[in-house]
């Protein structure tokens, strides 16, 4: 008994589980046959890897312009992402075999345009320290280009 019952009062005790013991046959309508009913939802494709690769492989190829650095790391991601999403894609697990590819692509000109300028950029650094023409730690360099100016003797 509980302090809210009345005094003497009896409670039927409580009711059985659906699983306990003693539990009748089920409550509501019998099963479904399989086969009937709702479908499973479908599941989901996981297009994340080639929409990854397209995207950093679309700003490789744009960004090749600081320095070719940035250009360099997005079109190696974008390569790597590309190649895991093609493989989803062959799988069945995604379906934007596509998107996979321009990444792969476009990661790859965006290496090769990184790899030019920090090559572009190697060699007018070479050039410059090299060059011997323009060297400013010449001695003679104001007086050896400096024309000979003549004037007439006055007497």
């Amino acid at each position: 008994a509980t302090p809210f019952d009345a005094p003497g009062s009896t409670l039927p005790p409580p009711p059985v589980a659906p699983t306990g013991p003693g539990a009748p046959g089920g409550y509501g309508y019998p099963g479904y046959p399989p086969g009937y009913g709702w479908p499973g939802m479908p599941g989901q494709r996981q297009n994340g890897m080639g929409v990854a690769a397209m995207v950093l492989g679309i700003l490789a190829c744009c960004l090749f312009c600081f320095y070719g650095v940035v250009s360099v790391v997005l079109g190696i991601l974008a390569i790597v992402f590309g190649i895991k999403g093609r493989k989803k894609a062959e799988q069945g697990l995604a379906d934007n075999h596509g998107q996979a590819q321009a990444g792969l692509i476009t990661g790859i000109i965006g290496l090769v345009l990184g790899i030019a300028v920090i090559v572009l950029i190697a060699i007018g650094v070479v050039a410059a320290i090299n060059s011997e023409e323009d060297s400013w730690e010449d001695e003679d360099y104001y007086g050896a280009h400096r024309p000979a100016v003549t004037a007439p003797a006055f007497r």
